[in-house]
């Protein structure tokens, strides 16, 4: 099925929380069928993330076992970017240069804060038919590669804080908790 059609299905389903649903904090299993089976969850991955008004959203984060991920954000010049990795690795430069930018997560919705992560990211993975593709990404595409094919590793946001900043970002999200009932998006 073509993206633009990927993006034009579907439904949305709720966000797992960190924490509730151990599906978050373990490496998913590998994307083996690029068939339909796989294209509506793509369908419905695509519009949870519209809906949660996300810059992406990996499987695991609805609940799914499988290492595939959506993104639509912009990039460094600004050029909005959208599409999908399946089996997602994540290739840096041998020393990157870093960037500290305000960071939030969809499974810990409404609380943000500053992750120093490269500034350039580039994403090998297969695209919804299995052909090898590879992504290449600045600003915020960057940070979504990366922060996305965590996911796909059992790695939450949470893990790159001190335990001091855990407890700050967990106190914003139960400021504003009820703004996202266990069924947000959907």
């Amino acid at each position: 099925m073509p993206l633009e059609q990927l993006m034009s299905l579907g439904s949305a389903r709720p966000i797992v929380r960190w924490g509730e649903d151990d599906v978050l904090h373990r490496p998913a299993r590998r994307v083996t069928d690029f068939g339909p089976d796989l294209w509506n969850l793509l369908c419905d991955m695509f519009a949870t993330n519209t809906a949660a008004d996300g810059a992406g959203l990996a499987a695991p984060q609805i609940g799914v076992d499988l290492a595939v991920f959506v993104y639509e954000c912009h990039d460094a010049f600004g050029r909005e970017r959208r599409g999908l990795v399946c089996n997602p690795t994540i290739a840096l430069a041998a020393e990157p240069e870093e960037e500290i930018l305000g960071e939030g997560c969809l499974s810990l919705p409404g609380a943000y804060l500053p992750v120093s992560r490269p500034g350039f990211a580039v994403c090998h993975g297969y695209n919804q038919f299995g052909e090898p593709i590879k992504v290449a990404g600045t600003g915020t595409l960057a940070r979504c590669l990366q922060h996305e094919t965590d996911h796909i590793n059992g790695i939450v946001m949470e893990d790159h804080l001190t335990p001091a900043e855990r407890r700050d970002i967990h106190r914003q999200h139960k400021k504003i908790a009820k703004r996202y009932p266990r069924t947000w998006p959907a």
